[in-house]
């Protein structure tokens, strides 16, 4: 496990940091090309940089569909372990301002989840299920994806809130099914059926989703 000292010292390079408070800031997926035309640095000094933060338990990395034809981009995003010492919003934090949200109105936990997922930014021309899958991984649960045509499966392979879902599923999972549909309310293109529930101490949970023309 990588410590706090060797996190800091991956941020202790000006550059590095700037890049890391920028993935931050972006609260996405950001690719390569993004870095280097925002920082003006060429393509292997950037991959330099991404690499030790990597390595750092800081950034993870994944594919997302390429826009167009090409193969899927590599990017990267904030680890969802990432301790909010570092200035990043944890997936707790973000599950505890959704419960006082639900203390406060006292709404059922998927509407609160659901205006959640609307309030977030996604590319309006992305694929709705790599938008779905990005907004999953924002929260933390490590998604991928199957598709059989038109039906898609996107499962959870791990849970940050294992404790907590452990104690009352109905509302933290309900809360992320929410979110889920909020996310396919907002981009259009997808329904989300249901959430089919695991053991939240082993993950696994899975999403299942359809296709439907886009208006």
């Amino acid at each position: 496990m990588t410590t706090l000292q060797e996190q800091a010292r991956a941020l202790g390079d000006p550059t590095r940091h700037r890049i890391f408070r920028y993935i931050v800031d972006a609260d996405r997926a950001v690719d390569v090309a993004e870095l280097t035309e925002h920082f003006g640095l060429n393509h292997n000094a950037v991959r330099q940089h991404l690499a030790k933060l990597t390595a750092a338990d800081l950034l993870v990395s994944g594919t997302v569909p390429s826009k167009g034809r090409g193969r899927p981009r590599l990017c990267y995003r904030v680890a969802p372990a990432v301790e909010a010492r570092w200035g990043v919003e944890s997936p707790y934090e973000r599950l505890s301002t959704l419960l006082v949200e639900m203390l406060r109105s006292g709404e059922a936990a998927e509407e609160v989840g659901r205006r959640a997922g609307v309030r977030s930014d996604p590319d309006a021309a992305a694929d709705p299920i790599e938008t779905l899958v990005e907004e999953m991984a924002r929260h933390g649960f490590d998604p991928v994806v199957t598709r059989d045509g038109d039906e898609v499966e996107v499962t959870l392979r791990s849970c940050p809130f294992a404790s907590a879902a452990v104690r009352d599923p109905g509302t933290v999972c309900g809360i992320h099914l929410g979110i889920a549909r909020g996310v396919a309310d907002l981009v259009g293109g997808m329904v989300v059926d249901e959430l089919v529930p695991h053991d939240p101490r082993r993950a696994g949970c899975r999403l299942r989703v359809h296709l439907e023309a886009r208006e």
